[in-house]
Formats: structure tokens, sequence, C-alpha cells
């Protein structure tokens, strides 16, 4: 399957959680706020909350990270990025007094920034292969790698899953394997985060230490 053919159906599947769901995390496909929130502070471990910084939200949804970063007071300009047309349509009008955010639904709109997190993209791969679903998985990164000057976050569902709960149009993927390719094509200073209460992992790729 080719990667346009897996965008449509990412951009598809999310245009009808929004739709159904509202700009609630169960309309970005999370079980609940917590866990949405459990999240975004693994993936802010690659931040230093003292300094001013610029981030692009790969997958932003309806903008909750820029409303979490607001609410904890980072020091920060956002800029989201979703397939999904509809997704940045109810981001914009709930973020349209914020001075500081913004959003595009088009990758090329996409700027250079100090960090780029990605969080919950890579985890519902459909009926799509998982060898092609790998593929669009670390295009993914390199278009990441791309935009991100000082580093990058995201996260993943694991292979640590219990058994009995994995689902067939899941990606589980692992970390060793993306900690390695991390280290192999984008940096030496690479963490993997597998301590925390989700089915998941987040690794963080940091350019310079």
């Amino acid at each position: 399957m080719s990667l346009d053919s897996i965008r449509l159906r990412v951009q598809q599947y999310y245009d009808e959680k929004i739709r159904t769901h509202g700009p609630v995390a169960r309309g970005v496909d999370w079980n609940s706020s917590e866990s949405q929130q459990l999240r975004f502070v693994q993936l802010l471990r690659i931040v230093d909350k003292n300094i001013a910084f610029t981030v692009n939200d790969f997958g932003c949804g309806y903008g909750a990270l820029a409303e979490y970063l607001e609410e904890n007071a980072y020091q920060f300009r956002y800029l989201g990025f979703d397939i999904s047309s509809e997704m940045i349509a109810k981001a914009k009008n709930l973020h349209a007094g914020s001075t500081r955010v913004d959003f595009v639904d088009k990758e090329q709109a996409l700027t250079t920034a100090d960090y780029t997190l990605a969080s919950g993209i890579f985890n519902v791969k459909q009926n799509t292969a998982e060898s092609d679903w790998e593929k669009y998985v670390l295009a993914t990164l390199e278009t990441i790698n791309t935009v991100s000057a000082t580093g990058f976050a995201f996260n993943i569902l694991t292979k640590y899953s219990d058994a009995e709960f994995m689902r067939p149009d899941l990606y589980y993927a692992d970390p060793l394997f993306y900690f390695d390719y991390c280290k192999q094509n984008f940096s030496r200073f690479v963490t993997l985060l597998h301590d925390y209460p989700l089915y998941e992992f987040t690794l963080l790729v940091r350019k310079a230490v």
C-alpha cells in the first residue's frame, strides 16, 4: 500500500472521530483526558520548562497539547499540524484567542521548530499490513526529524502489552527497534521511556546535549 493511501485512511479515520465525539479526548481516540495528559508529561521531558522554545505538534488533533502548555506555564510558541482538516478547524476555533498558537493542515506548511512532538499518530493502523505501516512510521519520523532543530519525541503502543487486550487494528511496536533506528539515523542522544502506566513507550531524540 502506498504512503498516500495510508495517509488518506488515517485522515478519514480521524475525521470520523472528531465528527462523532467533538474536541475531547475521545475525539482523538484516547480513552480519557488523564491518559492524554500523562502522554504529554512524557513527551515534554525533552524540553526545559525554564527556557522558551518553539514546538511543532505533529498530529495535533484539536490542540490539546497547546492548552496543556498554556495551563502549565511553559514559555513557548506552537504550530500544530494535523492531516485531518476537520481537526484543524476545531483547533483554530478553540484557540482563536491565543497569540502564540497556530495550526496548519498541510505538512508542507510546517516550519522548523526547536522541538516536534507526536502523540498517538502511529497506533491505529486499521487493516494496513504491518510492513507497510512500519514504512509509514519511518517515513513520518524522517519528516519529523527534518523540522526539528533541537530534538523530537513520539510515542507508540508497545509489543509488551497484555496479549488478551491487543487488537488487530492497532500497531504494537518493538521499542528496541525504534530506539536502535533513532540512534543510527537521527542522534546519539536517545532516551527510551517505558516506565509509566500505559501500554506504550516514548522516545526522546535530542540532537545535542
